[in-house]
């Protein structure tokens, strides 16, 4: 299959592709830069705020995975940051979505990302993708991002919408950083640690993916999150156990919102997601609780 993808050199970007190449995919890389990756067999360069995907990309490609978006937590949340992460997805999918509209033959399907941000902070509430959408800025954008998305549908084309949840990988993200602390001693739960924390294992989100865009009845947001969610306190309670050492040291609220600003509403907001769609389709997960994916990541 011919496959075009964004966001190819990110963290659920580059193992997918890994497992893509291997199986035989002819893979299409989309970036600002037309510099050679691995795994990719042709990259070209594009200015995601410029335009429409361009015509010559987009030929004979039979599938799309869109998972292009500045990082969340790469920089305090200042008007400048917050217009990046909103342009870098909504204004990018919409002229993705607007590149496909050109197409005299469309691909098949187009997974696009999304996050569970999509649902806000809910407390003890359980969500799963019938839940309704939340508030707060991360809640704004992923509304609008997915609703840019969405509009692929009246092209004919499959929509399917991994809204995911906190990735743990050894490669990068919020895992990367709580290493060094927690191996330090210096771990603990956050805010008060009762926020719940929905996680997945990155070889679980790469398989969801992967999952959505070979089975032709998903459609429609899917959680891209483990099965069992844990709170604040029990992640960091697990993870100072598998590194054998104390996480006891609470880092306080008042605190992370000095330090972060706005974007401290990521760690400390409460999202009690489960993936009924995956659940339900008849993915099976490889890491469906805490302590055996630490083991599996800690191990590598």
């Amino acid at each position: 299959m011919r496959i075009l993808m964004t966001g190819a050199t990110g963290l659920i970007g580059r193992p997918l592709c890994k497992r893509l190449a291997s199986e035989g995919h002819h893979l299409v890389g989309l970036s600002r830069s037309a510099k050679p990756v691995s795994d990719i067999d042709e990259m070209h360069e594009w200015d995601t705020q410029s335009g429409p995907t361009p015509a010559q990309v987009l030929n004979a490609v039979e599938a799309v995975i869109h998972l292009a978006g500045e990082p969340i937590a790469a920089r305090r949340w200042t008007d400048e940051q917050k217009k990046r992460i909103y342009d870098s997805r909504i204004v990018t999918t919409r002229n993705l979505v607007n590149g496909l509209r050109a197409m005299d033959e469309k691909p098949a399907a187009l997974i696009s990302g999304s996050a569970i941000g999509f649902y806000g902070s809910r407390g003890d509430e359980i969500l799963d993708e019938q839940s309704a959408a939340g508030t707060g800025f991360m809640s704004e954008v992923c509304q609008e991002w997915e609703r840019e998305a969405e509009q692929a549908t009246s092209l004919g084309i499959r929509v399917a919408l991994i809204r995911t949840g906190v990735v743990l990988s050894r490669a990068g993200g919020a895992l990367q950083k709580m290493l060094t602390p927690f191996k330090l001693g210096l771990g603990g739960p956050i805010g008060g640690g009762k926020q719940w924390f929905s996680w997945i294992h990155i070889d679980d989100i790469v398989g969801a993916i992967h999952y959505a865009l070979h089975t032709a009845t998903m459609g429609g947001p899917v959680n891209g999150t483990a099965p069992e969610p844990v709170t604040n306190a029990e992640f960091t309670r697990q993870l100072g156990h598998a590194l054998h050492r104390p996480a006891f040291l609470p880092v306080p609220k008042f605190g992370l919102q000095a330090l972060m600003g706005e974007m401290s509403e990521v760690v400390l907001g409460s999202q009690r997601v489960l993936p009924k769609v995956l659940l339900a389709s008849g993915y099976a997960f490889q890491f469906s609780t805490l302590a055996p994916a630490l083991e599996d990541l800690l191990r590598k």
